[in-house]
């Protein structure tokens, strides 16, 4: 896949943030985020993000917390593998952050979540959740991240996972937002051995979200095209 292909992929994707029809996105220039690290991102649905380097590879799910703005904690789905001919990778709590609008957040521990007492939203996520299933084709083993054990569920929480390429890890992530949960540009950050992936998401305003969804086939099918799908990975 060409950088060509991937700038035109993300501009075709984003033009709905922006508010431009998939059409006039073609005349008009996009402002795509930067991630500020070398990578691939991409639109897997409309609330299911996907970023990857030659060492790890990330989805992402935010249906929920695009939904929830002003609410304090944020629930967002993840999935984590590392690319094949990659060593095995522990990944701690630690090298896992949230870039908001105003400023990085670490991940709280399971204790702060379990205080929180988080089963109302809990309860919303059945309903409001996308797959993530998208992973490279020799990831095919499930695997838990358990960086948060839930109350009703019988499971234990721990602080590292072990990542390898044959390992399709799911879980999901919650981080505590002072002030609220805010539209905008937001970034998770998954730091790597060697590197670091950051998967962009925005929270979209009624309005971003109208255009999105109107726009969505087209969008989809553009990025489809530009990325080749089925050949990545």
């Amino acid at each position: 896949m060409s950088n060509r292909s991937a700038r035109l992929a993300l501009a075709a994707g984003l033009a709905a943030v922006a508010g431009l029809s998939p059409a006039l996105a073609q005349q008009t220039p996009v402002k795509v985020p930067n991630p500020g690290v070398p990578q691939v991102m991409t639109l897997e649905d409309k609330y299911v993000r996907v970023a990857y380097n030659n060492e790890g590879y990330v989805t992402l799910g935010y249906q929920l917390a695009n939904a929830s703005v002003g609410q304090e904690w944020m629930l967002i789905e993840i999935g984590a593998t590392v690319r094949q001919g990659r060593p095995n990778y522990s990944l701690n709590r630690s090298a896992v952050t949230l870039e908001t609008p105003d400023g990085t957040l670490p991940m709280p521990s399971n204790n702060d979540y379990r205080q929180a007492d988080l089963r109302a939203l809990e309860n919303r996520s059945t309903v409001m959740r996308d797959s993530i299933n998208y992973f490279p084709p020799g990831a095919t083993d499930a695997c838990r991240i358990g960086f948060f054990a839930e109350i009703s569920s019988r499971a234990v929480a721990y602080d590292d996972v072990e990542l390898s390429s044959r390992r399709a890890c799911l879980g999901r992530l919650y981080f505590k937002i002072p002030g609220g949960i805010k539209y905008g540009q937001h970034w998770l950050n998954v730091k790597f051995k060697d590197s670091l992936v950051r998967v962009p998401f925005r929270i979209f305003t009624k309005d971003e979200e109208k255009v999105l969804s109107k726009n969505w086939r087209d969008i989809k099918k553009q990025v489809d095209e530009a990325f080749k799908k089925g050949g990545k990975g």
